[in-house]
């Protein structure tokens, strides 16, 4: 997992080809005015998500992995918390791995706590458990999907 401010995305670029061309798209909209749905930047390689949605309790918030996907997650609209945890020590699967949605939900909780504000940013890699949308009220966030190498 990394956090950090969208001033210095360009710090990541090294970390995957497609990292640069993913924080140069968010440079080049409105994330205010972005209406919910997914954007294809690169076909399947790179996409936007923007989503409004409910945050939900701490208890609510499911751990997640991928594994076809790196999430970069923004939040847009206020703050919201997200949960982590290694995947090396997720054991108990809720769900099995659901291939078509590149998603796994384990039963373990989060071995910490980060909040992040419009402005910051936060990247996932298939080894991150998190659990997402955790706080009060409704988020507009955007979540870039960039295919594993």
């Amino acid at each position: 997992m990394i956090i950090d401010n969208l001033a210095n995305a360009a710090n990541y670029f090294h970390l995957h080809p497609l990292f640069g061309e993913a924080f140069e798209y968010l440079k080049q909209i409105d994330m205010k005015a972005m209406h919910t749905g997914t954007t294809e930047i690169k076909g399947s390689l790179l996409k936007a998500s923007v989503v409004e949605t409910q945050l939900k309790p701490e208890a609510e918030a499911r751990l997640e992995t991928h594994r076809k996907y790196i999430d970069i997650q923004i939040p847009v609209s206020g703050a919201e918390r997200y949960g982590w945890r290694s995947l090396s020590s997720l054991t108990n699967s809720e769900t099995g791995y659901d291939e078509a949605n590149d998603i796994e939900f384990f039963c373990e909780r989060p071995s910490t706590l980060v909040t992040l504000y419009p402005g910051e940013f936060v990247i996932f890699s298939p080894e991150d458990g998190h659990a997402p949308l955790v706080g009060e009220g409704l988020i507009k966030k955007i979540i870039l999907k960039i295919a594993v190498r």
